[in-house]
């Protein structure tokens, strides 16, 4: 395990049990989140995106605003819904947000998740074309934003333009040298890790997976892995590709963490559906005192495939208590599971 992070959904309500009631809460709270992340030595903050929902949802001033505050941590998302975007309008976006950062964006893409509303891309003005899916534009969309991000010349110059240009067609500014090679894909299936392989995308496995075969989702998502690294070297990419997995793990050291996770009531995987025609594996919560838990990590085999760890944090518990779990589990567990600050 090389890289250990934490992963917000960005959740808000306005209940007085919750310390997020409000957009702007969320908002202020995730920056002092990445701070106190990156001076307690983790790795990377990333940040969940969801339309039409009281969670985070424009990812680029958030992602803007990390890369100001801090100096060292990777900032990523896990995931952009690509069926949302405009992909010329998102390299400006993403160039500027890692300019800031100096480098740092580790930006998750995807298909999207099930959504809050019917067909809300519709609503941001995009349509599949005659005979495609929605699912089939959102790649078509990645496809058409990793292009971009190569910054290549497309555009005719204006002959007479208000400002002089350099020769040649014209790119899309701010580009950010580099920036191409951190984009990740979130997949849910062994197909779409395989598709992101040959377009050397990284590889992003969440906390959740299509059910493939019946099996535990750890056991699922280390062939998922592999199947990635498989079809990675067979296109022949000359870099090595990032794995990341997603968990739920709570390290039990005081009383606030047995009150909060010390009977979880989710110590196995659970079957659900995604969509109307899509089931799904959801994994477990981990939640035990470190021995226990540092035990049980090692048997699962997509932790042990893949090179960085995404903790999930219940972020309406507030920055003090997400900072504590991240810390605990750094302290007292990533070592034994071979990570190094």
């Amino acid at each position: 395990m090389k890289k250990i992070g934490f992963l917000s959904f960005g959740h808000w309500t306005p209940n007085s049990q919750s310390q997020t009631r409000s957009a702007s809460d969320i908002l202020l709270q995730s920056i002092d989140l990445a701070v106190a992340a990156e001076e307690l030595g983790a790795d990377g903050a990333y940040f969940r995106v969801h339309h039409f929902a009281r969670q985070l949802a424009s990812p680029f001033p958030l992602l803007a605003a990390v890369g100001a505050k801090t100096h060292r941590i990777e900032i990523g998302t896990g995931v952009i819904d690509m069926r949302y975007e405009n992909p010329f309008y998102m390299v400006e976006d993403a160039g500027a947000a890692d300019l800031i950062s100096g480098g740092r964006l580790q930006l998750g893409i995807s298909r999207g998740s099930p959504e809050q509303v019917i067909d809300g891309w519709r609503h941001f003005g995009f349509q599949p074309v005659k005979g495609e899916t929605d699912a089939e534009m959102g790649r078509r969309h990645a496809e058409t934003f990793l292009e971009l991000l190569r910054g290549r010349g497309f555009a005719e110059p204006n002959p007479y333009p208000m400002f002089p240009n350099p020769p040649g067609l014209l790119r899309l500014e701010p580009h950010s040298e580099g920036l191409r090679e951190r984009i990740w894909w979130g997949a849910a299936s062994d197909a779409t890790a395989v598709w992101a392989a040959q377009r050397g995308m990284n590889l992003q496995s969440s906390t959740l997976k299509k059910d493939e075969t019946g099996e535990p989702l750890h056991i699922q998502q280390a062939a998922q892995i592999r199947a990635f690294r498989d079809a990675w070297r067979a296109v022949g990419h000359e870099r090595e590709p990032r794995v990341s997995v997603s968990r739920s793990i709570f390290a039990i050291v005081n009383d606030a963490d047995r009150a909060y996770f010390g009977r979880s009531g989710q110590d196995r995987d659970s079957i659900g559906n995604i969509d109307s025609e899509t089931r799904a594996v959801f994994g477990r919560t981990y939640a035990a005192e470190p021995q226990i838990l540092i035990e049980q990590l090692k048997q699962d085999q997509a932790i042990a495939e893949a090179d960085t760890l995404l903790l999930t944090i219940p972020n309406q518990l507030g920055v003090a208590y997400c900072a504590h779990a991240i810390e605990a589990i750094l302290k007292h567990v990533a070592p034994a599971l071979g990570w190094r600050p």
